[in-house]
């Protein structure tokens, strides 16, 4: 058995860290000044949580930045149903015997990669403890399992993400964890800002992407009083894309803003009048 680890672990030290890079830049608008923070942030191999709203291009950021800095990106879609094993590996039976093999986790700190872990609160709080040894001074992850302990890349950092507007008791982080974090706020931009991300985004004129856009500000105006959410600038981009492939735009605006919003059928009639406002 030894003897197999140390043949595996040798195989996992000469992973392709070219497969993990961005290969094209990214489009992202900076809103306010998260590029140079986050740029400060990574310099100091400091663990960041960005929080913001679903769909306000958190995701688009991290490999925005990824792609800049010129570094590997792991990204993880947390989940309930998510595992310790599921983020630093497990032993896996083949024909040849017992095989290690890696999670995520534990690739982007053994390659030095960014690795995102997006919306991290789905994910169960026994789960994401296992980040904790990652995100302190000593910048380690125990594979007890395996018995090893993986050092760090210098060039690793972990990057978390979640929308406080679905935050619960039960699906919170925990103060143990936010702590261990720098912090990035994000939410929708600017109208003037958001028209200029649709229109280059979905393919459409700038009159085009500013109507999609006041439709979202009225859903957005809604949240609270019969929608849990408003108008992400991702489904705004959707709408836009349909419209550029020659779809009226308010079918295109029913089908890529309006119905994946509500079933509420009073709620539905609610955001078809705005959509019949502006188209």
């Amino acid at each position: 058995m030894a003897g197999v680890c140390e043949r595996e672990s040798n195989e996992m030290s000469e992973i392709d860290r070219d497969q993990y890079l961005i290969e094209r830049e990214p489009y992202y608008r900076p809103v306010q000044n998260e590029v140079a923070m986050y740029r400060a942030a990574y310099e100091a191999r400091m663990p960041v949580m960005l929080k913001g709203p679903t769909g306000c291009g958190k995701t688009r950021f991290v490999e925005y930045m990824a792609w800049t800095l010129g570094k590997p990106l792991i990204t993880v879609a947390c989940n309930e149903d998510m595992t310790a094993s599921d983020l630093v590996g497990r032993f896996l039976l083949d024909i040849n015997g017992t095989k290690w093999q890696d999670g995520p986790l534990t690739v982007a700190a053994r390659i030095g990669a960014i690795c995102y872990l997006d919306e991290v609160v789905e994910a169960r709080q026994d789960t994401t403890v296992v980040i904790h040894p990652l995100t302190d001074h000593r910048r380690n992850l125990p594979l007890e399992k395996k018995g090893e302990l993986v050092q760090a890349h210098p060039d690793f950092q972990i990057v978390i993400s979640y929308n406080p507007g679905y935050q619960s008791l039960m699906k919170d982080l925990k103060q143990s964890t936010k702590q261990r974090f720098g912090a990035l706020d994000f939410d929708y931009p600017t109208a003037e800002i958001e028209a200029e991300i649709v229109a280059h985004e979905g393919g459409v004129d700038k009159a085009t992407a500013e109507k999609l856009v006041q439709i979202a500000h009225r859903s957005r105006n809604l949240k609270g009083h019969g929608l849990d959410e408003g108008m992400s600038t991702r489904l705004l981009v959707y709408a836009a894309q349909l419209i550029s492939k020659g779809v009226d735009p308010q079918s295109a605006a029913r089908m890529a803003l309006v119905c994946p919003l509500t079933d509420d059928p009073d709620m539905r009639d609610t955001l078809d009048a705005a959509v019949n406002t502006y188209f």
